[in-house]
Formats: structure tokens, sequence, C-alpha cells
């Protein structure tokens, strides 16, 4: 039997440029490009997520997009910093302090001589005999200012019942919901229609969850001084993200995974549910990644290994007096490191028979997503040959069936563009070497981490957002940050430009690419929605077809209602804690099948893998 296409019937998330369902996000991306009824939609949309009481496009538009890092992450100014100094004595003097009982180490070092000061012994004189090293916090300017910022007054935190959460945990619920309410038709319906192993999410957290609520206060928290709570380890873990969508969004008891490849994270678990689909294991996968890295010790980190554009080397690039914190992010220009930044993307895929037996909006199919590793490797940070492969696998996959046209005149490529001096080389020159072996002249250039900055684990995803947002107007976000394209780019066979670019002929698919640290290289095949129509129209007859569509009517009108919702800032996620659980003593397991309460169908246990029986 042929393979299912995993079509693509709903997608959600948040990220600096907004909400990625209706294209909310995009819209700001190519903002200049609207309409102006277009642009007071958008405006009016993002103010409502940015909390404003009344539309305003100043900021909606200053409020959105990379920036310079606000207070709600921390105080760039004022960073903190613990130093450490060595304490000796002064003048033959020994240097001596006065401590309560409870501030008494229970083992004072043995450099320490303890007197009591009262006859409680309620206080004593510490007097150290010798050098003693100190640590003081004290609060400096970080060298790294810019950052791709959920929109300012957004916090996911507020729109459910958030305790002790992590932000990207908050943000994984709040991405999840807005995919899962994006395909016009509840999940209670959908789920009616499935046993309870036809499901799978897949999701992850590259980096996990490292503010103070997961592994960011278990780590420092003996160091600090701080009490370690019961919820910071099972918090932290990086396959969190995918566990809270199963137990608080959709209750779902089917397969789940999270599968990390540094900068590839999304296009990796976006693979797993395509295999699923493709194999008939599954009818539907939620695939994604959240994200939330804005955190000092993780920026001292990148910025530690050269990655990150400090605001020093801005205005080096700029000869400037000034930094352009909105520019930091410069894909395949003149540049010198990459922004980071947080985001939320999640995709619903369907196999096509389901989705046309429910009537659901398809916006675009995912036939095939290729990873491959570098081999050999001097350093484990640099690029190598992998994405070589990636590449040229994804675009045979197009051209096998499609037609040498689609491939040549109207695809496109995401770019993981990460805005490095060696990404726009690098990535350039694999660009122009399939570009040759395929006979494309001038191949539109997208990457939206000029607008977005690069959200690691996630980026993919707001990749792949973008894509179905191209799809649906036909206008491809210029890299607006950069001045001109830089002599050492590849861009002979390329159209990377600086304004966005109306794609006249159409799309029928764009490549999805990413390249990621240690050799973590991934690129997808994305079909455009009339490609994908054209597919089932030809797999299924044009009666089924047609009979599909009039059942899409209705689901288009329930997706319309959500839609209106969200962009007046009704979001109301779908927090399900602590309710519908399983009661496991009505569970029903014989020798043919399982029967779990609250679901329509069973389980079939007849299984074979596919192997013949003896």
């Amino acid at each position: 039997m042929k393979s299912r296409l995993p079509v693509i019937v709903g997608f959600g998330g948040y990220n600096a440029a907004g909400r990625s369902s209706g294209h909310q996000a995009y819209k700001r991306m190519i903002f200049d490009s609207l309409g102006d009824q277009q642009k007071s939609e958008t405006v009016s949309s993002l103010s409502n997520l940015m909390g404003l009481s009344e539309p305003s496009e100043e900021k909606a538009l200053q409020g959105t997009l990379v920036r310079r890092i606000e207070a709600n992450h921390f105080d760039v100014d004022n960073t903190r910093l613990t130093k450490k100094f060595t304490l000796e004595a002064s003048q033959g003097k020994a240097a001596s302090f006065s401590v309560s009982r409870r501030q008494l180490p229970s083992k004072p070092p043995e450099n320490w001589q303890v007197e009591p000061l009262d006859e409680e012994g309620k206080c004593f004189r510490v007097t150290i005999l010798d050098e003693q090293e100190i640590k003081v916090d004290t609060f400096e300017p970080i060298a790294i200012k810019t950052a791709g910022q959920l929109p300012r007054g957004f916090d996911p935190g507020e729109h459910y019942r958030s305790l002790h959460h992590p932000r990207g945990l908050q943000m994984a619920v709040m991405g999840a919901s807005d995919a899962v309410k994006s395909v016009g038709i509840s999940w209670r319906d959908i789920v009616e229609q499935l046993s309870p192993d036809e499901v799978s999410v897949y999701s992850a957290s590259l980096m996990c969850q490292l503010d103070d609520k997961g592994f960011g206060g278990l780590f420092n928290g003996r160091l600090n001084g701080d009490r370690t709570s019961s919820k910071q380890v099972a918090l932290g873990f990086n396959s969190m993200p995918a566990d809270f969508i199963n137990a608080y969004v959709l209750g779902s008891m089917g397969a789940t995974a999270a599968s990390a490849g540094a900068c590839a994270t999304y296009l990796y678990n976006l693979r797993q549910g395509v295999e699923d689909i493709r194999s008939g294991r599954r009818k539907v996968s939620i695939v994604g990644a959240s994200e939330a890295p804005i955190i000092p010790s993780i920026i001292d980190g990148y910025a530690a290994m050269g990655a990150l554009a400090t605001d020093l080397n801005l205005l080096k690039l700029d000869g400037g007096s000034e930094v352009d914190h909105r520019r930091a992010s410069r894909p395949f220009g003149n540049n010198t490191g990459f922004t980071l930044a947080e985001s939320t993307q999640y995709t619903v895929l369907m196999s096509d028979e389901f989705a046309m037996e429910l009537g659901a909006k398809i916006y675009g199919s995912v036939p095939g997503v290729y990873v491959n590793a570098d081999g050999y490797k001097k350093s484990i940070s640099a690029p190598g040959p992998g994405n070589y492969i990636t590449m040229a696998k994804a675009m045979g996959l197009a051209r096998t069936l499609l037609g040498e046209e689609s491939v040549q005149r109207r695809s496109f490529v995401q770019a993981h563009g990460s805005s490095t001096p060696q990404n726009r080389v690098t990535e350039s020159r694999i660009f122009d070497s399939v570009a040759t072996a395929f006979g494309i002249q001038k191949w539109p250039i997208c990457a939206v981490k000029a607008y977005l900055g690069h959200t690691l684990g996630a980026a993919s995803g707001d990749q792949l957002a973008a894509t179905l947002g191209i799809f649906a107007h036909g206008i491809l976000p210029g890299i607006k940050t950069i001045s001109s394209v830089a002599d050492d780019v590849f861009a002979d066979r390329l159209n990377i430009s600086a304004k966005d670019v109306e794609l006249e002929e159409g799309s029928d698919v764009a490549f999805i690419n990413s390249k990621g640290f240690g050799g973590n290289n991934a690129t997808a095949t994305v079909f455009s929605p009339d490609v994908t129509a054209k597919f089932l129209e030809k797999k299924y007859g044009k009666s089924a077809f047609t009979a599909y569509q009039h059942k899409r009517e209705n689901t288009e009108q329930a997706l319309d209602v959500y839609l209106s919702e969200a962009d007046s800032g009704a979001l109301n996620p779908i927090y399900e804690f602590g309710t519908k659980i399983v009661d496991e003593s009505k569970i029903k397991v014989s020798s043919e099948s399982i029967s779990v309460p609250g679901f329509a169908h069973d389980i079939d246990l007849d299984i074979n893998e596919g192997f013949d029986s003896l």
C-alpha cells in the first residue's frame, strides 16, 4: 500500500512576531507589504495580544521582533554577577565579623576562630586567622543586550493556572493549545474517531528549562542558599513539553517522545510525526518545540563560544556610536553572530485519509524530512557536509513527485540563516551547489531569524509557520536587517533580497533547512496546499475530493470563530489539570483488545508489525 501523505491541518505558537495561527506572526514580518485593511487588523490583533488598552501601530511594531532585552527577563545594565575576592589581614590585624547561630556553618572552616558574644549563644564573633576567599554579588552590564522576545506585555503564564511552571512549559501549553484550536475541529471530536494509540506527540526543548522554576533553580539552589523544590527536577527535563501536552492539553495516551538535535530539534520531532503517519501507525501527530533561553547564564555560554552578536562587535561592524538592536540578526549580510530568542511552535499532522474524512482544512503537507550527520569533525560546533545530503534528498523527493519545473521555478528555501559569518558562507555554498545540480537560476531564499532571532530547538518551527504564510499570501519576507549581501556569500544562483518578494508564479514546494551544532542537519520538503489538493484529488477521485470540500466548510467556519477570539485577545488555552483522569480500574484487557474509559474505540492487539506469521 502506498504511504499516507502527512498533511498539516493545524499550526500555532508564539514568537517575537506574535501568534502563529491565522498568520499573525507572518503578517508582522511582511507588515510593510500589507494593504491598509490587513495592517489595521494585524495591529489590532497584536495590540490585544500585548494587552494594550487600545490599538497602537507604534507600540505593536516597537514591541515585537528582535529588540533590546526587556526588564521582564532581566536588567541588561545591572545583571547579577558573583565575583570572588580574597580577604586578607590588614596591618597585622585579622578580619572579623559577627553572625547569628542560625547563620553559623555547622562545620566552620579550619581558619576560623569562633567565640560567643553573649551568654545565650545567639551571636558569635568570627575571626579569620589567614586568607579567606569570599563571593560577593555584584551587578554589571552584560555584553549581549539583544534577543528575540515574545511581544511586549504578553505573559504566557497569565492565561492559565501556571503556578510553578517554568516559562518554557508555560509557552508549550499556550503554543500547543493554539495549534490544536487552529484545526477548527474540537479535540474531543477528533479523539472520538480514534483509538487511544492512534495519536502521537513529539516535542522537546533543546536547552531544557533553565530558569529558577526548573534546572536553573535546582543547580543553583545550594550555591545561592535557596531551598530546592520537589518540582525543579521533573519540570526541568527537555521532554517535559511533550509530557505537559499529553497530560494537560490533549489527555493523550498515544506514542510520545522528545527528540533533541541541537538547532534541528523541531525537524527531528517533525520527522518522527511524518514517519508515524506515512507508515500508518498513527492518524494524528502533534509535533513541535518550546524554547525559553533568554537567561544570563545561557547567554554567557553562547557568548563564550563567540557565537552571539555582542554590542561591541555590532558597533565595530556599523562604525557608529549607538547599537541598532533591531538589526542585530543579519543572515547572509555582514554580520558578527546570532541573536538568541524564545519561541513555542507546534504543528498538527493527520493522515490524508483521516483529514478528508473529518473535513479538516489542509495548509500543506510534508512528504519527507531528511536527517544526516557530518561524519568526522575537527570542531563539534563547526558546520559540516551532512547538510549537502539532506538538502539534495529533500529536493530529489520534490523533483520525483512534482517534476523539475516545480523545483526550478516554483520553489523557495527557508534557510537556517543563523547570522554568523561562518553560516553565511557554508549554507550559501550548499544552496549554490544543489541549485546548480537541479538547474535553478534565481532561487528565493528566506531567513526569518532576521525578524525572530535564533530560537534554538524551535527555530525550524518558526520557519515552517512562515512558510505556510508564504503559501497563503504569496509574499516571501525579505531580509530587511541587511543593506546588502556579504561578498563571501555564494549568491550567483540565489535571490537574497532585503525587501519582500512577491512570488508571481506561486509556490509548489518549500525546503525547510536547519544546521545544528554537533552535526545535526535536517531538511524538510513541504508541499503547498494547492499541490497537496492535487495529490488528494488524484488519489481519492474527484467526487470524494468534492465531498471533502463540502465537509471542510464547517471546519473553516469554526476556525474563523477561534481566530476572531484569539485576535481579540481571548486565547483561552486548553489546560486540564486533575480532570478527566482515566479510572484504571475500568480498563478492560482481553486477548484481542484493550478498552480504555473515555475513548470510543479499543486498542487492537492483532499486531504483526508487517511480519508474516510462522
